[in-house]
Order: structure tokens, then sequence, then C-alpha cells
């Protein structure tokens, strides 16, 4: 595994052997103090984040790595108009490995085209989030021993919500996995995540309703509506606080289930819901740094790619999201791939044609 793009791209096997070893982290972290001493890691973080910049930050400092990059992309040459492919080439002259995070949708597969390290998505745009997903499969092997037979309810903005995309994909490589997918009809999940579904078989049904679900649920995954990815803002004033999950709510849930968040959240659980024991948010994110310092010492100690393959040199966009990392990198080739018999993006995944 030379990058960490989307979670679709690791096998169950191996993603077991990530968590092999983050266990292994949790339960003696002062045994991984050198396991990366003399690597850096460039974070480049294009839009705001806190727990995810953070985490990997910790995670490399915690493994005896070091750390550069930006939080904020003006203060770099990127507000120069420098292209991803010319700052990725330049970093990883510098770094071990390159964190990403943008907001246009197939950015980080476009810049692990041109890295000399291995790049991970740290999230694009409404895309896929995948280390926030091993954050998530760590919580849930860790306090219910396993992830096999579980019932999910997804709940909040699933059209943009891309921790939820990842989660879905990496949940399709176990068995028995039942799905509420749980929003509005305008913020449902994006056609292609349905066609994704509908080709693993994975049984799934689509509710506007959380109370009539909550008591069928082992794992509850809050996600707040995204107003930053609203592209009409009288779109986001219908939607926000449409769900709200509560004490009360709560009563008809099981004991043991679990209520999750990638966080942040605005207004979609109230804080008195923090207390509540199957409230886990703020320990997923604990463990979210110990899957990323798993991750960080199995890609930063692996060689340069000195010679990476020449990428063909694309000459207009083909896919016509609006938020394709290929609207406004137009030197990026056009790749295709197949998604349930379907041409689609090879960078965002979005249906051609």
């Amino acid at each position: 595994m030379r990058h960490l793009i989307d979670f679709g791209d690791l096998t169950r096997e191996e993603w077991e052997r990530l968590y092999a070893r983050t266990s292994e982290i949790i339960d003696a972290p002062e045994q991984f103090i050198d396991a990366c001493r003399g690597r850096v890691s460039c974070n480049l973080f294009y839009e705001p984040s806190t727990r995810t910049n953070f985490s990997f930050q910790t995670a490399m400092m915690r493994l005896g790595g070091s750390v550069f990059g930006f939080a904020d992309p003006n203060s770099s040459s990127v507000s120069k108009g420098e292209s991803i492919k010319d700052t990725v080439k330049m970093v990883s002259n510098y770094a071990d490995v390159v964190v990403m995070r943008t907001p246009w949708e197939g950015s980080a597969k476009a810049a692990s085209l041109y890295s000399n390290v291995p790049v991970v998505n740290a999230g694009d745009g409404g895309h896929m989030h995948p280390t926030q997903t091993m954050a998530d499969l760590t919580t849930i092997t860790r306090l219910r021993g396993g992830v096999d037979g579980l019932c999910v309810g997804l709940c909040g903005d699933l059209k943009n919500g891309r921790t939820v995309h990842s989660l879905i994909k990496a949940l399709a490589k176990f068995n028995d996995i039942k799905f509420f997918l749980i929003s509005p009809r305008e913020l449902a999940v994006p056609d292609y995540m349905r066609v994704f579904m509908r080709e693993h078989q994975m049984w799934f049904t689509e509710v506007t309703g959380l109370e009539a679900v909550i008591p069928q649920l082992d794992v509850l995954y809050m996600t707040r509506i995204q107003k930053e990815r609203f592209v009409d803002p009288l779109e986001y004033e219908r939607n926000k606080g449409i769900y709200v999950l509560t004490r009360r709510k709560l009563e008809r849930a099981r004991p043991d289930m679990l209520v999750m968040h990638p966080l942040p959240r605005v207004d979609e659980i109230t804080v008195d819901v923090d207390d509540d024991p199957r409230a886990v948010y703020f320990q997923q994110a604990r463990y979210g740094m110990f899957a990323r310092m798993a991750l960080l010492e199995h890609l930063a100690l692996q060689p340069r790619d000195e010679y990476p393959a020449p990428v063909e040199i694309g000459t207009r966009p083909i896919c016509r999201n609006p938020r394709c990392i290929t609207q406004t990198e137009h030197y990026l080739p056009p790749l295709v791939k197949r998604i349930g018999g379907v041409d689609c993006c090879g960078f965002c995944d979005a249906a051609l044609g």
C-alpha cells in the first residue's frame, strides 16, 4: 500500500493488520516513541481542520518524527497560483509522507500521481475521508469486540458527508451489515454510493426519521449538516437542525448502542448526551490518533519512489462535477473507472456522460 486515498483500496486483511498494530500502540504507546525517528510528515491543509490536523501532528510526534506544512493555503505559494502537482512535487522532496486535506473532490488521488512519497487523503471535499474511517472501525472493534453483523444508522448530511461515504465502503468488507440511511431527501447519499452498495449486495434502507429506527441500531453515526458544502444558503437553512439527538430520544435505544460522530458537532447532539456511557465520540477522536500512528509508521518507513511513472497530460476536464479537482487542474489525465457497470470519474467517482 503506497498511498491511502480511499478506504476501498484496502483489503479486509490489510485493515486487520493495521488494526492489530493500532491495538499494540493503544496498549503500549511508550514502545513506539522512536518508531519514526528521523522521519518527516508534510501536512497540507487547504481547508480548516482541528481534529484531523492535530491528530496527524500528534501521531507523528508520538512516533518520534517531525511535522511541517500549512493550515492556511494563503500562507503558501498556493496563494500565488501554484498547482497541486507542483506543490506536491516540491514537498515530497522534503518529506517522507504527505497528508492532504482540500475542499476539492479527488484532489488526494491527483496528488498521488505526482508524489515521490506516500500520500494520505485527510478529506477531499464531500468525497472521502479514509483515516476517519480508521478511527471509526477502531472504536467499534475496541468497544464492541467486532464489526460483523451490526445494524448501523447513518444520520444527517449523507450527500456531502465524506466520513459516511468512507465508512460505507469500509463496511462492505464485513459480513451481514445493515444500514439505515437517515437524511432529508435532498441530502441523501450520492448515486455512486447507492450503486456501490447494490454492487456489493449490502442491505440498506433510506428513511427520513430517526426516532422510529433508533431501537434497532447497534451504532448510531451522527453527522452535522455541512454549511460549507452548500451552494444555496437557503437549502442549508431548510435543513439545519433537522436531526437532534437528545437524552430523551436515547431512552428508546439499546443499552449497548454506540453513539458516534466524526466531529465537530453543531446542534445535532445536545450536550446532555455527553455523559451517557453510549456516547463515545470523544473516545473516537483519541482512537483516531492511535490509528493514524499505525498508518504513519507503515507509510513513512517506505522507500522513496525516485522515478514515478509518467502521467498523461490532460487537455480538458471530462467530469462535470463542479467540485471535482479536474475542473481547476486541467493538466490531470482523463481517468475513468467502472462503478456498477457505469463509467465514472477516476478522481471523484461521479458518473460521466
